[in-house]
């Protein structure tokens, strides 16, 4: 029996809607009807949301609200106006793998404080090394955690850090006044890498620092980037470039060991002189982990920050007038060129304005989990070996955390944030270890900034983009004067 061409065409036709019925309800019959028909004596569920397209997922979604249209937080409104709050937990399948998002204080808090439960989970963990404190566990986070913290948070490491980095700061503000107009993203990233090179490997400005400082890019870059090891993709450039950096830094590390006078200090030097109960020391691949995954995290924070506060005080002239009436004070009746750590601490409204930079720039928008067994939370239940993505960026963005959240408004921090929705350095052991490192910086800088120059926006309603890190699309070009 022979079937015309029109009946060709007509089945052909007929079928696109089951294929595209198909293709949506895949995810949901592959990873949902699964959890669904097995027993729960709780009674507990799968939260609400949807598992997008096979191998897909929601992605074409997420692009849509953070590429396209450039609202990143109805990505989650929308979720909220379709399912309802609940408890602040979605389905969804996101970076390759099946997803709960966590968006809501309470979710938020019990994953951060359950870190047995839920493992850091980068995406590209290899970019960073598998041996880096962002990747490790148990006791091995724990040693290289509490020395990171001696070296950059402690009184005695901040006072030494305050008087280290403000030579470079100051001489960058100087040159950013000779050259007139500057691009405010490139010029942050180059005195924050001056100074970070300094702080962790020693490493003083010039062709070498500016080859890490390339590679650097393009490692972050490929950090979230979807796992495709193929020619011309972020992730197999990020690769790349992890293994170029490893060889100039293993190069560094071997000088550290012939070196006779001593070691220099650096966090390089401390990593090499970590000791476990034991009395052993971390390999030389470990001290290399750290040192990479620690530069980034340095880098990225300061240097992004640095960038959104010419941003937000150039578009606020009343918090500027108020920063300058402060830090001139200081600067009156400082007796040297510098300022002191303890003058950091008695300046209150530049502290507020760090925080509400900082809660504002949304520098780290999402931080990744993976659960390593089913857990339940208030009637809700996340799989075993699901994603969990903790969307602390929507905690800092939602009117119910904060008046007029997108207002930046250094005065709201005259009171504490409520509990849980101030989260721009993680939670639980694993909250940034550098969180004053970036803070200290960033008011020292403010401080010669304020007292010395005058800038303006040449594109004050320039369009943002989110990805990887939100920033303005003229990267903060300004004009830059002395006072």
């Amino acid at each position: 029996m022979s079937i015309s061409m029109g009946e060709w065409v007509t089945l052909v036709l007929g079928s696109f809607p089951l294929l595209g019925l198909l293709l949506w309800w895949w995810n949901e019959l592959w990873y949902v009807l699964p959890l669904k028909l097995r027993h729960s004596p709780t009674g507990a569920k799968l939260p609400p949301g949807h598992m997008g397209l096979p191998f897909l997922g929601e992605i074409f979604t997420f692009h849509w609200y953070f590429k396209i249209v450039r609202r990143p937080d109805d990505f989650i409104n929308a979720k909220r106006a379709k399912y309802g709050d609940g408890v602040g937990m979605y389905r969804t399948h996101l970076f390759g793998s099946p997803t709960i998002i966590a968006c809501f204080p309470g979710i938020n808090k019990f994953v951060f404080q359950s870190d047995e439960t839920f493992i850091l989970d980068w995406p590209n963990v290899d970019i960073v090394g598998a041996s880096s404190i962002v990747a490790v566990h148990g006791k091995s986070h724990t040693k290289v955690r509490s020395y990171v913290v001696s070296v950059i948070n402690r009184p005695d490491a901040l006072r030494r850090i305050s008087q280290l980095v403000q030579p470079r700061m100051v001489a960058a503000l100087e040159s950013w006044a000779l050259k007139g107009r500057v691009k405010g993203y490139h010029e942050a990233r180059k005195v924050t890498f001056e100074n970070i090179g300094k702080l962790f490997v020693s490493l003083e400005p010039g062709p070498l620092l500016d080859t890490i400082d390339n590679l650097f890019t393009g490692l972050v870059t490929g950090i979230r980037a979807h796992p495709l090891n193929i020619p011309g993709s972020a992730y197999r450039h990020a690769l790349q470039c992890r293994k170029k950096l490893e060889d100039i830094f293993r190069v560094e590390l071997e000088k550290k060991k012939t070196l006779k006078e001593g070691v220099t200090n650096d966090l390089m030097d401390g990593l090499m002189q970590i000791k476990d109960d034991e009395g052993n020391k971390l390999s030389d691949q470990e001290v290399l982990d750290n040192i990479v995954s620690l530069v980034v995290a340095g880098y990225a924070s300061t240097s992004l920050s640095t960038m959104w506060t010419l941003y937000y005080l150039a578009k606020y002239p009343d918090v500027l007038q108020k920063l300058c009436e402060e830090n001139m004070a200081i600067h009156e009746n400082k007796t040297g060129e510098f300022i002191m750590y303890e003058d950091v601490l008695k300046m209150k409204y530049t502290n507020k304005v760090v925080e509400e930079t900082i809660r504002l720039a949304n520098i780290a928008a999402f931080v990744f989990r993976l659960a390593t067994k089913e857990v339940e939370y208030k009637g809700y239940k996340i799989p075993k070996d699901w994603r969990v993505i903790v969307w602390v960026r929507y905690l800092h963005a939602n009117s119910e955390n904060f008046d007029d959240p997108m207002c930046f408004n250094p005065d709201r921090w005259n009171e504490p944030a409520k509990p849980g929705t101030y989260q721009v350095f993680g939670g639980g052991s694993r909250i940034c270890a550098g969180n004053l490192l970036v803070k200290i910086q960033l008011a020292v800088f403010l401080h010669h900034l304020s007292v010395g120059y005058k800038w303006k926006l040449v594109n004050p309603d320039a369009e943002m983009i989110y990805l990887p890190h939100p920033l303005p699309v003229d990267k903060v070009d300004i004009t830059f004067n002395k006072i």
